[in-house]
């Protein structure tokens, strides 16, 4: 049976550990009592003939009973067991209370972003009914601002009109068009007010008149509603951002007037606003699961440790006047979680699920994933087909003569590339395996920080799976190639082309095959990157585009591969056409910078999201720094002077100390000279701190790679292709191995702030008025 102390240290939440009962402490406690009464436990006396006196009782020992008077305790361990819990309970109350506190704003708000989405819906869609009856043009109906200048707007619109269609019309029409709207501008104006839309003024404001003296019931006549509320979608891709900039330079090239900050209300804006009062609603319920299971653990906790102090201390008064009081708490005595829980399932069965109860509960309580020892199987036999099919081929290589120094120039030429591609690759899913297991022993909460759902995230063996599986097929396929060209099989560098087109369609299938959803958010992160700064930078974008800049070696054959085949050279063996022309060699100067340019608009995005945090532009210029040394060691490669040398020497030292002071203090958190651990810092999830000691040596040994550029070593082609291969191997071992203390560095400044859900934006939002 596992013991409570285990199963309760494995059931916290790890954002929160902080505020949980601290059990180890009280059970500490626990013994000192039973220590203090096994001592003060009276001895047996001394009945045994001649020792001491003839009366049958032991005559005290002075300095035993000074002894013992001098290291009385000022308070009973009960008494001190009795405080500690208590303040434990207090502890439990005030994290229990403010996150109540927060769910139940939450809540609140949400409710009412579904009302006025559900009110603002209804309107529209009537809206459009009555124009499709109409069968006129269609109008856009807008509520534009005051006159008096207020800063909050409401604008509606069923669409986002051209600035010409703005003017062009007959007064007639114009007048229907603004009759239909005012109509529609006092529904929705009735339906906002109903929840809870303040307005600066009512109604409609006095119609103007032009230089005729005729009134304008058209775009000139304004409406005197200076809303407070307006739906705020975050420009987080491209097509946002250009649909917002869309609506700024419409507002602006309006001749009647209308603020710029005025805010369209569209079909595509209403759906995003309700993807995301959705997600909003998921991350609710996940908090008040989260806060029952908090509950349900302290409870529980106390429960047992105060069954331990009665019976060890057999003060029953005690133990019950306490009981009574955890009882009381409003941790183990408020419902209001439980029923605001059972709110947000009717809401979402309602709204978002159809009345499925099932699909709903697909959403909100996803099934984890079980693990079935087929995957552990594959594992095994994939990794066993690798191993015997790279003996075969390690000894056909060996008997014909593929890799001495009378071999063939041309198969290495080729071969080299395409599978040295593969082997990186595998080699980068094999260490993400190992972090994803060494974070899920420390449990770190990857997902969470990731935000990747956890019933389709992958797991450390569907990591190695793929892996062992990629390796195997180019093993195989190079058995194959090397059969075929001992045989004299003509065209047999189109066996690794025919690889890298299997590989695009097994990534590019569009069946629920291979890990579709690790695929398609794979494609989707890279998306992301490619198109930096345009996208809104999360985790996991810059967390790939970091592993990015450890793969340039795979991107630079990457580059061979596609201009070796598209180019048709496979076909006369033209290898000099991707290695030597001016245009190869500019492109893969190019390639060798992408990464750090991806990485460094990403920093100036956060830097103006984030409030200007001059962190970002520290980092950006990390990457910058690496983008010069790898610019000065290009030219070395092509001029190896002396002078280029230097310049070599003295930019990548550079680039290498402004990297390891990231790695160690921004990325990392080490390095501080105040911590109680020596210059680490003062959380650590491992135990043993020469480990982390350890691995700062590896990340500096690593880093210094770079340095055999500048060295004078003479190799052949096999041994400089294989040195080229094993360093681009290291760079992804150094990765893989910054990989974990990056992540756990994130995962304790969460715990720090107990960050266990995400914080959904709402759409709706409040504006200031003047």
């Amino acid at each position: 049976m596992v013991k409570f102390s285990r199963e309760y240290e494995a059931s916290i939440i790890p954002e929160w550990k902080a505020a949980f009962v601290d059990y180890k402490s009280l059970k500490k406690l626990i013994k000192r009592i039973k220590i203090a009464r096994r001592d003060a436990d009276p001895p047996p006396p001394l009945l045994a003939a001649g020792a001491g006196n003839s009366y049958g009782f032991s005559v005290p020992h002075p300095v035993r009973f000074a002894a013992a008077a001098h290291h009385a305790p000022a308070a009973s361990p009960e008494q001190e067991f009795l405080e500690k819990a208590d303040e434990e309970l207090d502890k439990v109350d005030e994290f229990y209370a403010t996150q109540e506190a927060e769910l139940l704003a939450r809540g609140d708000a949400l409710i009412e972003q579904l009302r006025i989405l559900a009110d603002v819906k209804r309107i529209l869609a009537d809206h459009a009914a009555r124009r499709g009856r109409a069968a006129s043009m269609p109008p856009s109906l807008e509520l534009s601002p005051s006159v008096n200048g207020s800063s909050g707007r409401h604008l509606l619109s069923s669409g986002l009109a051209s600035p010409q269609s703005m003017s062009d019309g007959s007064v007639e029409l114009q007048q229907a068009r603004v009759a239909e709207g005012a109509a529609v501008a006092e529904e929705v104006m009735a339906a906002l007010e109903r929840n809870g839309v303040s307005f600066v003024g009512g109604g409609l404001a006095k119609a103007k008149k032009d230089g005729s003296g005729k009134q304008l019931m058209g775009r000139a006549a304004l409406l005197q509603l200076p809303a407070t509320v307006r739906i705020d979608i975050p420009p987080t891709s491209p097509g946002r951002a250009a649909l917002k900039v869309w609506e700024e330079l419409v507002n602006v090239l309006r001749k009647d007037g209308a603020d710029p900050a005025a805010a369209f209300v569209h079909r595509k804006k209403l759906q995003h606003a309700e993807k995301n009062i959705r997600d909003a609603f998921l991350a609710l319920y996940r908090g008040l699961e989260l806060l029952k299971k908090f509950s349900s653990l302290n409870v529980k906790a106390f429960t047992k440790i105060l069954k331990k102090f009665v019976k060890v201390s057999e003060q029953q008064q005690a133990t019950d006047k306490f009981s009574e009081k955890v009882k009381r708490s409003p941790f183990s005595s408020s419902d209001k979680v439980l029923q605001l829980a059972d709110e947000v399932e009717c809401i979402f069965l309602r709204h978002f699920a159809g009345n499925d109860r099932k699909v709903a509960m697909k959403y909100l309580k996803p099934q984890q994933p079980r693990n079935t020892h087929m995957i552990t199987f594959l594992v095994g036999l994939f990794t066993g087909t690798f191993v015997s099919l790279f003996i075969i081929y390690s000894v056909l290589a060996h008997v014909a003569g593929i890799f001495s120094s009378t071999g063939s120039p041309t198969y290495m030429d080729i071969v080299y590339h395409v599978f040295s591609m593969f082997a990186l690759i595998s080699l980068h899913v094999f260490l993400y395996g190992c972090n994803l297991f060494m974070w899920k022993s420390t449990r770190i909460n990857h997902n969470f920080i990731f935000d990747f759902s956890s019933s389709t995230a992958l797991t450390h063996r569907d990591a190695f799976l793929m892996s062992a599986s990629i390796m195997c097929t180019v093993v195989a396929a190079l058995v194959i190639n090397l059969f075929l060209r001992n045989a004299g099989a003509t065209y047999t560098d189109a066996l690794p082309g025919a690889l890298l087109v299997l590989s695009t369609g097994v990534l590019f299938c569009p069946f629920n095959i291979f890990y579709r959803s690790t695929r398609y958010c794979f494609m989707r992160v890279m998306r992301n990157i490619i198109f930096s700064p345009f996208y809104k930078v999360l985790m996991a974008d810059f967390f790939m585009a970091d592993q990015l800049t450890s793969q340039i070696p795979l991107l630079r054959h990457m580059e061979f591969a596609a201009c070796y085949f598209m180019a048709g050279t496979f076909r006369n063996h033209a290898y000099e056409t991707c290695t030597s022309s001016p245009q190869y060699t500019h492109l893969a100067y190019v390639i060798s910078f992408l990464p750090y340019y991806w990485r460094a608009m990403q920093c100036l995005r956060r830097y103006l999201e984030e409030g200007h945090d001059i962190n970002q532009l520290a980092n950006a210029g990390k990457y910058v720094s690496a983008m010069v040394a790898a610019a000065v060691r290009f030219k070395y490669a092509a001029t190896p002077t002396p002078l280029w040398m230097w310049m070599v020497v003295i930019s990548s030292s550079g680039a290498t100390i402004y990297q390891l002071y990231w790695d160690f203090v921004m990325d990392w958190g080490f390095l501080n000279p105040k911590s109680k651990n020596l210059w680490l810092r003062d959380q650590l999830i491992l135990k043993k701190k020469s480990i982390y000691y350890v691995s700062m040596m590896l990340n500096l040994a690593l880093r210094l790679a770079w340095a055999q550029s500048v060295m004078k070593l003479h190799l052949g082609q096999i041994e400089s292709r294989l040195l080229d291969f094993s360093l681009a191997s290291l760079e992804i071992i150094r990765r893989g191995h910054w990989n974990f203390y990056r992540l756990e560095h994130e995962h304790l400044n969460n715990a720090g702030k107990f960050r266990a859900v995400k914080t959904v934006p709402l759409p709706f939002r409040e504006l200031e008025t003047d």
